[in-house]
């Protein structure tokens, strides 16, 4: 009689520790976590090292299951998804009442924020990883971050839906800032210092958030990948300024029309007064006004270019293999 496999599958920081027989199927395995999560077959994502690409009926060690294997679930419950099913149609019900409202007496509106976002893109489950220090601060992090209204601004305007918005531990990955699972399927990100003694700074998590969010739709760090990164951190550094302006009007103040993605995004850095992003100048006293507006755009797009490099060397997602 074959020995059984003691497998381990963690789902939304718990653990639950299985026996299994070899021969038993994907299948079988997937109603098993049924059970114990309410998430069905159906919706269920198994992160494992080992064959993702296999049919239910096959046994789990042909899927490169063994014991000792450490897997991953993601997926909604059936609870949450009727909730975000009533979440749709309450949002369809109020799209109707403004439309015709708008139709019975059309005005100007004057608007700080974006339009009515569709709860299909957003981040549909938060984790912080358990076994660290402070979990609980690492959740209000990844909370704030996924409420951003600047990141809920491009999610909606992108169409950008992630399964899991959680942490990367640094002693496990020290050399990765951020990893895309599966164009979406989980975003992971570097929130703590090497020491663990404190977190990185938003905007330094933020940033890290955009690029990965890019790779919801571009797996290499390729010049199409560049410009939608640099597109992304623009229309971040826009909503901003629109909201602490009130209002949507997003000029040049001076500067000639972007060439690029990036020279558009270092433009909103510049004319939304992030001046640490500029770095060094240097502007002279007899600089005409834009001559230094030049300068500071110039310095500002350097710096952009050697971050968003830092980023590439420590993302741990590329493209799949064909």
């Amino acid at each position: 009689m074959s020995s059984p496999i003691i497998i381990s599958v963690s789902h939304r920081g718990t653990t639950h520790p299985l026996s299994l027989l070899p021969h038993a199927t994907l299948e079988y395995l997937q109603q098993r976590l049924e059970e114990l999560t309410s998430v069905a077959p159906e919706n269920q994502k198994l992160l494992f090292k080992g064959k993702q690409n296999v049919s239910s009926d096959a046994a789990i060690t042909e899927a490169g299951l063994k014991d000792g294997t450490k897997v991953q679930l993601i997926g909604p419950t059936a609870e949450e998804l009727g909730g975000l099913k009533a979440t749709e149609s309450e949002h369809q019900r109020k799209e109707r009442i403004l439309r015709e409202r708008a139709q019975r007496a059309p005005v100007k509106v004057r608007s700080t924020g974006s339009s009515a976002a569709d709860p299909r893109y957003t981040f549909h489950s938060i984790e912080p990883l358990p076994h660290l220090p402070n979990p609980s601060s690492a959740r209000d992090l990844l909370t704030k971050l996924a409420n951003d209204p600047a990141i809920r601004h491009v999610m909606n305007k992108h169409q950008f839906s992630v399964g899991v918005l959680t942490e990367l531990a640094p002693h496990e990955q020290p050399h990765l800032l951020g990893l895309n699972v599966n164009a979406g399927q989980a975003i992971k990100l570097r929130l703590r210092t090497d020491r663990y003694d404190g977190f990185r700074t938003y905007k330094e998590v933020r940033r890290v958030l955009c690029h990965e969010l890019t790779h919801n739709v571009w797996g290499d760090h390729d010049n199409n990948f560049k410009e939608l990164n640099s597109t992304l951190n623009k229309e971040v550094a826009e909503f901003e300024r629109a909201q602490a302006a009130g209002t949507h009007y997003l000029g040049s103040a001076g500067f000639d029309a972007p060439q690029s993605a990036l020279e558009a995004e270092a433009q909103a850095y510049v004319l939304g007064g992030s001046r640490v992003l500029g770095g060094a100048s240097t502007s002279s006293a007899t600089d005409s006004p834009e001559e230094r507006r030049r300068k500071v755009l110039e310095a500002t797009m350097n710096r952009l270019r050697k971050e968003e490099q830092e980023l590439e060397d420590r993302c741990g997602t590329s493209a799949p293999e064909q």
